[in-house]
């Protein structure tokens, strides 16, 4: 790059930072896209609205309740990734959506929860089922039942039910015999719901007659069948506008439950995790980004410098594209960021390692830059990509908090990769090409006179990781024979108790979260409390574990004593987990079908399945060993336990994958006399500086945030400390060893 370039670079460089400063405070047009104020949060950073919806009839089954729940949290979904669907006592269920002020507005989008039935036109007599009573272009009011429901249901002239449909959507179409843009509705089926919808419609078509929708005591519509239907999948059409065919999508999406629900109440209600979480960790992300700027700096110069800026570009790059896709913003997703800042730190100290070496071995600086970035690159693309592939297979599969950690995870990875290989290049190309050539700005290797031993001792990591991951489950099996339950589970993964506090005066979230928070957790025990403020109103919500008699007692006296509570008007009801049995079985699934992915793709990348079944051997020791810590320290398992465990799994494959791209690279120049053990230590002893840097950086991140976050931030930062520590011993004493052991027992190479 020649001087003019260079200088040309720094400004863009400049202006880039410049611009992106501007847009996240102010935005950009009249939507003030990009903005960090506009990024959508999550209920436990910003609150949102809470629906109540009771069921009509008789107390339902638990099956019932389950799959209505699994249902609407699939359908609540479009609002945002991070919506919570859970049950309230025997009959109630809850709705929680962040990021909404108007309740009303929710409600009639989402449409109220009834029966949905497809009718055929004639019953198997030939008679009408429904007829045309009006034609004022109201389906509802054009079209009315013959006959009963029950009626129909003997005659079976009911072809399929709510339950047959798999998805309902609005979309626009391009019809093509007039070539004009039309809205439609989109229909898929389950598989029973395919084989019923194939039968009706080939009989339908043939006779040249409708299926009516049918839905809450009216028709919605009554599409002509023009075609028979043998995979699934329906069109809709005639839509006057696209609002018209999104409100039959939803009333559709909403009709196929398994229970009639009318709704009880609904609040807006304020952050669970209050302002002053939000505001600590916003310092605490600056605190630990200033930080990792000193230390790489310090530790090498000017790229470090290079790589100071890089990441703040990042930073501002990040804000504008969680506003720009109106990605949801929680805490699992605050540790999806983490994790990305971390592998953008990471990226950087490969390739400036690799200049140091570069320049340790007598090559110039030119020569070093250009030898390092290329060096680094199969380390960090086979790295970033492993850990791309499980966040868009976790966001595939999962559901909710998963699907929330998975999107700010890509992003973040994709943002890392562009920032370390594209826009700290330019910056260190630029500074070379401005004049500052010097060796010293860019640092040198030392040498390494001899490989420490790591094989030598691997009998005695191999014994200390065994020991560490058997004391979880010993740990477990004690506390549940002491009846307290083999984890310490908060009420998101068991249920709990939701308590109703009216005040004599309005607290703000901020006196909600000093003064009366740590009360209840002294009485409790639980430190995880949720919190939610009605708008409007001196009402309270405080989520807890469950309490028996004894506690609601304590809790309903301290809150009168201390706080001048209405005693009469505090009520207590025992909610579901809000992490349902299907959504902890969509997030399994996930993670075990991102292990075999990753799997997969290490195999393909190294020729080696050795390389593959060691990194995921160290991917379950990993977790394992902080699901030991969760079970000694009895931290709570919640929301943040499945974003510690996924944080974990991305981390640790990124950092074996480096040692494993070094040991690949060292097999190909190994000469006969070198023994594969020596190979292996070199190649660990060369990245070693690597593993500790990274670790620093990102430990430092977490370690901020739990020194300044209020207490139910401690309890998600402090196991995703230890989850960085064990991640960087396992890819540094465990994994390498691992492979050696494989390798050599396997193909008897010595």
């Amino acid at each position: 790059m020649k001087k003019n370039k260079g200088i040309l670079s720094l400004i863009a460089m400049i202006l880039l930072l410049v611009l992106l400063g501007y847009t996240t405070v102010y935005g950009v047009g009249k939507a003030k896209t990009g903005a960090a104020r506009n990024i959508k949060l999550g209920l436990d950073l910003e609150g949102g609205v809470s629906i109540t919806y009771e069921v009509k009839g008789k107390t339902p089954s638990t099956e019932d309740m389950g799959d209505t729940i699994y249902k609407l949290q699939k359908r609540v979904e479009q609002y945002s990734t991070e919506a919570t669907v859970y049950q309230e006592g025997d009959n109630r269920i809850n709705i929680e959506i962040p990021g909404v002020t108007d309740a009303n507005e929710i409600l009639s989008e989402l449409g109220q929860p009834g029966s949905l039935y497809f009718i055929s036109q004639k019953d198997s007599a030939g008679e009408y089922n429904y007829s045309n009573i009006n034609n004022t272009g109201d389906t509802a009011l054009d079209w009315t039942l013959n006959k009963t429901i029950e009626e129909l249901e003997e005659d079976g002239s009911i072809v399929l039910s709510g339950n047959d449909v798999k998805s309902a959507s609005a979309e626009m179409n391009t019809n093509q015999t007039t070539n004009q843009n039309e809205s439609v509705v989109s229909l898929s089926f389950t598989e029973k719901g395919t084989e019923k919808f194939a039968e009706a419609t080939k009989k339908a078509f043939a006779a040249g007659e409708s299926i009516g929708i049918y839905y809450d005591g009216a028709f919605v519509s009554v599409p002509n069948v023009q075609a028979e239907i043998l995979d699934g999948r329906a069109q809709i059409t005639g839509m006057a506008s696209y609002e018209e065919a999104e409100r039959i999508a939803s009333t559709i999406r909403i009709g196929g439950l398994s229970l009639e629900l009318e709704e009880l109440r609904s609040n807006v209600v304020g952050a669970q995790l209050g302002e002053e979480a939000i505001s600590t960790s916003l310092k605490a992300g600056a605190i630990g980004l200033a930080i990792v700027f000193v230390f790489m700096c310090i530790v090498y110069l000017l790229p470090g410098f290079a790589s100071s800026i890089a990441l703040l570009i990042y930073t501002g790059l990040m804000i504008v594209c969680l506003n720009a896709f109106e990605i949801t913003l929680t805490l699992p997703g605050i540790a999806g960021i983490i994790l990305g800042i971390g592998m953008a730190v990471d990226a950087n100290v490969i390739i400036f390692a690799r200049v140091r070496e570069e320049l340790g071995a007598g090559r110039t600086v030119k020569t070093a830059l250009k030898t390092g970035f290329q060096k680094a690159m199969s380390a960090i693309v086979d790295g970033n990509i492993t850990t791309l592939i499980a966040a868009f297979v976790l966001n595939w599969l999962g559901s909710g908090t998963v699907k929330g950690f998975a999107q700010t995870l890509a992003l973040g990875i994709v943002l890392s990769m562009i920032t370390a290989l594209v826009i700290t290049r330019l910056i260190i190309y630029a500074f070379y090409a401005v004049g500052l050539k010097r060796p010293k700005l860019y640092g040198k290797a030392k040498a390494v006179d001899k490989p420490v031993d790591f094989l030598g001792k691997r009998k005695v990591f191999f014994i200390v990781s065994i020991v560490l991951m058997i004391s979880g489950f010993v740990f477990m099996g004690v506390h549940q024979g002491k009846g307290d339950g083999a984890l310490n589970y908060s009420m998101e993964f068991q249920g709990g108790t939701s308590t109703t506090v009216t005040f004599s005066e309005d607290y703000s979230l901020e006196e909600i979260d000093s003064q009366i928070v740590p009360v209840i957790e002294e009485l409790t025990g639980d430190k995880n409390v949720q919190v939610q403020k009605v708008q409007g109103s001196n009402q309270v919500i405080f989520k807890t574990q469950t309490l028996n008699l004894k506690q609601r007692e304590a809790f309903n006296r301290a809150m009168v004593e201390n706080f001048q509570a209405d005693e009469s008007s505090i009520m207590a009801e025992n909610i579901s987990s809000t992490v349902s049995s299907e959504m902890r079985q969509d997030a399994v699934l996930a993670v075990i079908f991102a292990t075999i992915c990753m799997l997969l793709y290490i195999w393909f990348r190294f020729k080696d399945i050795r390389f593959a079944g060691s990194a995921v051997a160290a991917l379950v020791h990993d977790v394992l060993v902080v699901l030991a810590f969760y079970a000694v320290a009895r931290v709570s398992v919640g929301n943040t336990f499945i974003a510690c465990m996924l944080t974990i799994v991305g981390y640790s494959i990124n950092a074996t994958i480096v040692i494993f791209d070094r040991i690949r690279e060292e097999l190909k120049i190994k000469k006969r006399k070198d023994e594969l053990s020596d190979v292996v230590n070199r190649s660990i002893t060369q990245t070693l500086t690597r593993s500790i840097y990274t670790s620093f950086t990102t430990f430092v991140m977490v370690a901020v945030l739990f020194i300044l976050g209020v207490s139910s931030i401690r309890e998600f930062a402090l196991p995703l400390m230890v989850g960085i520590v064990c991640g960087a011993y396992s890819s540094v004493c465990i994994t390498g060893a691992l492979w050696y052991v494989l390798k050599t027992k396997i193909s008897k190479e010595k």
